[in-house]
């Protein structure tokens, strides 16, 4: 029997994966000798966080010829990804990060070795081997247009072609100033593209840094004037809001978070709650169960070291929703 080609993928994300280096022991960087190997990257947390719900996902980057860029593709492979569309770059190293291990819920310090690396020689070659016609949903987020003008460029057109061709568009900026020549520039970009998206899901720091705009209903009315469905706003330990059209109908809602006894890693949060509230929209849920779904999946990333360790499979998602009570 003729081997048949795995089946397309109905989710695409794209971005950049890096090995990240988590220290072993509290403290300063520079005093740490023992560190763990883990893969780090907004946009494969999310693609890991829906292959573990059962989607079929795609994942399109660039990684170096080296023995990082191998161990990432075995890593997203093992959780199930397709990378049909993850190339070797034979000039350009697989970026790095090395992650403190903070204490209390800090926000731990981190510090990047991604100058120059292969992902961020992304370009609109890489969107031409790509499907749009098989593709369900498109998750993009701020990173990848922050890397490179070539990485601008394929981010608009992947937004752009996704759209066209039916799919729904989930879009988080993932704000990563330091990445940008400027505020200004940050700022024109990433709202061109969530103009360009379905559902927004900035944080509330995000969104008023993005709109100059303060409460959530602002915020909310801002993308929405420009083109999106819906807006999903993350807020922290209080939860999360929603305002927008799904199905016809006009809803606002907020959603309170769950309370975590200890916070142990804030990393991945955000995309635990985008997990969350795309598969939640995916599967026909209401908004209100979306964004319920988005604060207990961003709750259980944040009680972990790694970024995308506490992401639950469909079996025990299906278990924690069974034991909350009735919206």
């Amino acid at each position: 029997m003729p081997h048949q080609p795995p089946p397309r993928p109905e989710v695409l994300t794209f971005g950049e994966a890096m090995t990240m280096f988590v220290a072993d022991s509290p403290g300063e960087l520079a005093q740490v000798e023992h560190f763990q190997r883990r893969i780090a990257g907004a946009d494969t947390n999310v693609a890991i966080g829906l292959a573990r719900l059962g989607f079929r996902v795609g994942w399109l980057s660039r990684v170096g010829d080296d023995s990082f860029g191998t161990f990432i593709r075995r890593t997203l492979e093992a959780e199930g990804l397709d990378c049909r569309h993850l190339r070797v770059d034979p000039d350009h190293p697989t970026g790095l990060l090395f992650k403190e291990r903070a204490l209390g819920g800090a926000d731990p310090r981190v510090e990047y070795f991604r100058r120059g690396s292969a992902a961020s020689y992304l370009s609109l070659t890489d969107a031409q081997p790509v499907d749009f016609s098989a593709l369900r949903h498109l998750h993009a987020t701020g990173i990848p247009p922050a890397l490179s003008s070539s990485a601008r460029e394929l981010s608009r057109q992947m937004l752009e072609q996704a759209r066209s061709a039916g799919a729904s568009v989930s879009f988080d900026p993932n704000l990563r100033p330091s990445l940008w020549k400027s505020e200004a520039a940050m700022r024109d970009t990433l709202n061109a593209l969530a103009a360009e998206s379905d559902w927004v899901l900035p944080g509330l720091a995000e969104g008023r840094l993005l709109t100059g705009r303060e409460t959530p209903e602002a915020i909310a009315d801002y993308y929405l004037e420009r083109g999106a469905s819906a807006v999903i706003i993350k807020l922290g330990p209080e939860g999360s809001y929603y305002r927008g059209t799904l199905a016809g109908r006009e809803e606002s809602v907020t959603v309170p978070g769950f309370p975590v006894a200890e916070v142990v890693d804030t990393v991945g949060a955000g995309d635990g709650f985008a997990v969350g509230v795309v598969s939640a929209l995916l599967d026909g849920r209401s908004p209100r169960e979306a964004l319920r779904r988005g604060n207990l999946v961003g709750s259980l990333a944040v009680q972990v070291v790694g970024d995308m360790e506490g992401l639950p499979s469909r079996e025990r998602l299906a278990t924690l929703e069974a034991e909350l009570p009735t919206l």
